[in-house]
């Protein structure tokens, strides 16, 4: 009787035990919830993505990603320390715990993967051309078509040749030593287009309504992604969580109004019914 009844008891907890979610051992998520806040690694000088209003106060692109993530943990988006870190020091902070998670404008690559684990993407980048809005060019079909008649102005780079090359083989390559320069190139007419991030032709264009138009075309794709320290699937998969129902769930509309404001698109929210990631 009494090595049934404590067989029975034995038996029931083992079975709470089982039936009771259980985070892992030291998951960044319990620290982050004690806490009460988050700490989140990003830069301060690169528009769109990460920079100073003239108030002095922090925004981007990426910086709300981080109030998405903010917002999930605390249901309070502004519940966040910012560690200000050049583009060098993003996998360091993680790796050394100086951050919580980084989210600045970082490409995933198979090298990167190996020191951190990204997130799912929030971002896909590429390289595209920008045109005045009363260019004698429409689109990218007829630079294109007009040949070594067209002359791109682009950021000095040791692949830039190579890149613009890759969508107009045949035009002239006029390289500019900073971001600055290829957008006045362009406006002097010494340039009849300009190629870069298509990120930062979108701001441009927010910022110079009626000005310029995209061409068209788009190619060089990078994904961007925020980065955490790997081994805490936890940690990872909480965040996961995040921007998904941020790009296809209940934060839609802060997502969709964050991606207006700084690209100038307006997004098709997510079709109802069958989860379109499965399709």
């Amino acid at each position: 009787m009494t090595i049934s009844f404590r067989t029975g008891v034995m038996s029931l907890v083992a079975a709470a035990m089982l039936s009771t979610p259980v985070l892992a051992d030291g998951s960044k998520l319990d620290e982050v919830l004690a806490r009460g806040h988050l700490v989140l690694g990003t830069g301060s000088t690169n528009a769109p993505w990460h920079f100073k209003s003239a108030d002095d106060k922090l925004q981007g692109f990426d910086v709300d990603m981080g109030h998405i993530i903010a917002k999930a943990l605390f249901g309070d988006p502004e519940k966040i320390e910012y560690v200000n870190q050049s583009s060098d020091a993003r996998i360091p902070n993680i790796t050394t715990d100086k951050v919580d998670i980084t989210c600045q404008f970082m490409t995933v690559t198979g090298e990167r993967a190996q020191q951190v684990a990204f997130t799912i993407p929030y971002y896909r980048e590429g390289v595209g051309l920008m045109l005045k809005a009363d260019a004698k060019y429409a689109d990218y079909a007829a630079l294109k078509a007009a040949g070594s008649s067209v002359t791109i102005s682009v950021l000095q780079n040791v692949y830039a040749e190579t890149m613009v090359h890759a969508a107009l083989p045949e035009a002239t390559v006029d390289q500019y030593d900073s971001v600055d320069l290829i957008y006045q190139a362009l406006e002097s007419g010494r340039a009849d287009a300009v190629a870069t991030d298509q990120s930062s032709l979108a701001w441009y264009m927010t910022q110079n309504p009626g000005r310029y138009k995209d061409a068209g075309y788009g190619w060089n794709p990078q994904t961007y992604a925020c980065a955490v320290k790997r081994g805490d699937q936890d940690w990872l998969n909480f965040v996961n969580t995040a921007l998904h129902e941020a790009m296809t769930g209940v934060e839609f509309d802060f997502y969709a109004k964050s991606f207006n404001t700084w690209f100038g698109k307006d997004l098709t929210p997510p079709q109802i019914g069958f989860p379109v990631e499965f399709k």
